[in-house]
């Protein structure tokens, strides 16, 4: 059976995750803004959530139509068995985005949804689930565009660049998915020794090191499909049984990493998230400034996502410092490598002293930014 999926991710890493679920073999693939649709079975639903990387959730289409207001809306709703999802038992949770639609904001459609899945579970069991926000185990997701109304059920439950191993927030951090998208984007060869001079709580690190020791960036966390009453579990033991066989055989094939940071708390987070992504001892971190940072080895690809001025300082003489630091370390350090950096401020980048050869359209949360590529001295 073919199942219809729709996976979001961060703006300007669209093609990215398109060939992530071609890789995965997924079918009649079509890019969105912000967003990815395809189809293929259900198992390649579970696939996605445990092995996109650039996703940050997955859901499955449910139901489409026309619609003429509240009755139609209920009554499409109602096309939907919701008991092969969860029972009475259990908890479920509606969002809903609406555009040029026949509500003026989300809340009374999201209540007819709501009204609709309960009242059927009246008729059939005399009771309804519960309504929980924050952790439902069915979260259904209502989009009206005009006259039509689509519904999905998400199936990661927790977006799923929550990937279980940074449980303190860095007051800046750069979202899991959106750091490895931009890996896959850089071109990474998961073998070149790879360096991150102002890593803050260490994502690009951390990325880096499950990319090249293939492990799943799903392993370790839980998803609400496997709480659904419809789920192939056998089928999903086997998935995650492989990806586990897979991390543990890839540990050998870490290249070298390594990260500095001249904030002593961003390193602690730092330090703690890679214990907790199980990669302790390989990964080199050191606290210091950027410009005086002396790698233990040469690095031959440079990441990192320096201030831009949304992020750590609005001090512009703290903002260039900074670029001017990140400047001689790739000068100093990195002849012969590559050097890719994010950029929310186009004005910063000329106190790197170098010329970009590529540049990327990608947003950082609500910032548009750009992933700009860099050979230092004439690196190929």
């Amino acid at each position: 059976m073919t199942h219809f999926y729709y996976a979001a991710c961060t703006l300007g890493l669209e093609d990215v995750l398109a060939d992530e679920i071609h890789a995965l073999g997924g079918r009649r693939i079509e890019n969105r803004r912000g967003a990815v649709a395809f189809t293929g079975d259900r198992w390649l639903g579970y696939m996605a959530c445990l092995w996109l990387r650039s996703a940050v959730r997955v859901q499955e289409e449910l139901a489409r139509g026309q619609i003429d207001g509240r009755e139609g809306l209920y009554e499409l709703t109602r096309t939907v068995d919701w008991s092969q999802s969860i029972t009475h038992l259990q908890t479920l949770a509606v969002d809903g985005s609406i555009k040029d639609s026949f509500a003026n904001d989300t809340r009374f459609p999201v209540l007819v949804v709501k009204d609709a899945v309960c009242d059927q579970f009246r008729e059939r069991v005399n009771k309804r689930p519960d309504v929980d926000k924050e952790r439902p185990d069915l979260r259904i997701k209502l989009v009206l565009q005009g006259d039509e109304a689509i519904l999905y059920r998400e199936l990661g439950g927790e977006p799923l660049h929550k990937r279980g191993y940074r449980e303190i927030q860095h007051k800046s951090p750069l979202n899991e998915a959106t750091a490895a998208g931009l890996l896959l984007r850089s071109g990474w060869d998961k073998r070149t020794p790879l360096c991150d001079p102002m890593c803050g709580s260490a994502t690009f690190l951390i990325e880096a090191a499950w990319m090249a020791m293939d492990r799943a960036p799903g392993l370790g966390r839980a998803f609400a499909f496997e709480r659904w009453r419809d789920t192939d579990v056998a089928a999903w033991r086997r998935l995650y049984d492989d990806a586990e066989a897979r991390a543990e055989a890839g540990k050998a094939n870490l290249p070298p990493l390594c990260g500095n940071d001249r904030h002593p708390g961003a390193l602690s987070i730092a330090e703690q998230a890679v214990a907790k992504a199980g990669l302790t001892g390989r990964i080199a971190l050191h606290h210091g400034d950027a410009a005086d940072y002396v790698p233990p080895f040469a690095p031959g690809f440079v990441v990192t996502n320096p201030p831009y001025g949304d992020r750590l300082s609005p001090d512009e003489d703290a903002l260039v410092g900074s670029w001017q630091s990140l400047g001689r370390f790739l000068h100093t350090q990195c002849k012969g490598a590559v050097a890719w950096v994010l950029c929310g401020n186009p004005e910063l980048t000329r106190h790197l002293g170098l010329r970009t050869n590529q540049k990327h359209p990608v947003h950082n949360g609500p910032i548009e930014c750009r992933w700009l590529r860099y050979e230092i001295d004439g690196a190929r």
